[in-house]
């Protein structure tokens, strides 16, 4: 196929911890370049630069109730059993900017969210009062300042409002256009080449053949980068041929840019490797990384298609997205600038006993109950049983050197929905 033949993944070697395999496939990707998004298109970016307020909020004062503007000394003693009755000069709804103050002796009937005139200094809610449109009876006497939000209550002019690697949501959106923001500065979304080889599989929807499987990993992991905030695109099928795993992948990324190509499958020691048997000597290193599951992994940049950074995953479905979360997930939220790009990690105590091999760190699925601080495996450690994947809420951590962890040892809990 002219291609090299692949070596044999650290022969003899120690295999390379977790922490150094993340820390290779973390130098792979750099921080994405910044641009400008509007609004509209912001839920879960990241802001690249602070946020500083333009204007005070409110920029103008303004009532909190619907009732009478008001100048509080003119009404004390007021009360139900002896109300005080002023003529009503003006109405004053939201958004009126020819706002006139108010004279002394007189109330502006006034909407909530509408400039509070000139000259009053309290609000008295329609509730406290009759209601009268040319003259109102009001029963109660008001503080003043009572129902009046004042210039910059909220957000002063050059406050920090968001501050860069904030994950922009619903409220930091809502923040961000009522100071005027029509868009935001964000990290650019990596756009990782998602590729899953192998000859035997199949398109979702059509007829199985004998020795055919349907193809999920790529759907998985393509969902997987969007979840992290990448751009997946999903390249399928390419056969097992090294020259046109390597012609289809370079005249791609010849049309636009690919910030990350990611494969899954053909990295282990068998006869038809074809994603070790395109890599190898090309600038991708494989290697054994002691844990369970996913130990074969690779990385590396591909000279001949632009220097551009790989990272091949094993085939298996669990121990790809394993792989995923523990290696890709945290390296591309760091170049989008997260600043806590892990999951969030609690304690819990286990709920039945592990037993896990010597020199692997185990990663295993579970169910957290967060009443009891307990943590329960579904399914088993076998890396093919996906089934047990879906259904997962956490990843329960067993140490390198654990070969026995009885019921109730406190263990590490990888949150998978945070």
């Amino acid at each position: 196929m002219g291609a090299p033949v692949a070596k044999t993944a650290q022969s003899g070697k120690t295999p390379r911890s977790v922490e150094e395999h993340r820390a290779v496939v973390a130098a792979l990707l750099q921080p994405s370049p910044v641009e400008d998004v509007p609004l509209a298109e912001l839920r879960g970016r990241v802001l690249a630069a602070d946020l500083v307020a333009p204007m005070s909020l409110p920029s103008f004062p303004n009532s909190a109730m619907d009732g009478y503007a008001v100048r509080a000394a003119e009404l004390a003693g007021a009360s139900p059993e002896s109300p005080v009755e002023l003529p009503v000069a003006e109405d004053i709804p939201a958004g009126r900017v020819d706002v006139p103050p108010l004279a002394p002796g007189t109330v502006h009937r006034i909407m909530t969210g509408a400039t509070v005139p000139e000259g009053a200094d309290a609000v008295v809610q329609v509730e406290f009062t009759d209601g009268g449109a040319e003259r109102v009876r009001i029963f109660r006497a008001p503080a003043a300042g009572t129902h009046v939000r004042t210039v910059g209550e909220d957000v002063h002019a050059g406050d920090v409002l968001l501050r860069a690697g904030t994950e922009l949501r619903a409220p930091q959106i809502g923040l961000a256009a009522a100071v005027g923001a029509a868009t935001l500065p964000v990290r650019r979304r990596p756009v990782v080449l998602v590729l899953s080889t192998g000859s035997e599989l199949v398109e979702p929807g059509t007829p199985l053949q004998p020795g055919q499987i349907y193809e999920s990993n790529g759907p998985m992991l393509a969902a997987a980068v969007e979840e992290a905030g990448g751009q997946a695109e999903l390249l399928r099928f390419v056969p097992d041929d090294v020259d046109e795993l390597l012609s289809t992948l370079r005249k791609r990324i010849e049309q636009s840019g690919v910030d990350l190509v990611l494969t899954s499958g053909g990295v282990s020691a068998g006869a038809y490797e074809v994603v070790k048997d395109a890599f190898t000597d090309r600038g991708v290193e494989f290697v054994r990384v002691a844990m369970q599951p996913g130990g074969p992994q690779g990385a590396g940049r591909v000279t001949e298609l632009g220097e551009v950074p790989v990272v091949t995953l094993p085939g298996n479905p669990v121990s790809s997205q394993v792989s995923f979360e523990v290696f890709v997930r945290p390296a591309l939220r760091a170049a989008l600038g997260h600043p806590h790009p892990d999951r969030p990690i609690v304690n819990a105590k286990l709920g039945q006993s592990f037993v896990s091999p010597e020199g692997k760190r185990q990663f295993r699925r579970g169910v957290l109950d967060a009443v009891r601080g307990t943590v329960a495996e579904v399914g088993s450690p076998a890396s093919h049983l996906l089934g047990s994947l879906a259904v997962a809420e956490c990843f329960i951590i067993v140490p390198e050197a654990a070969t026995e962890l009885p019921e109730g040892s406190p263990v590490e809990v990888w949150l998978l929905d945070g």
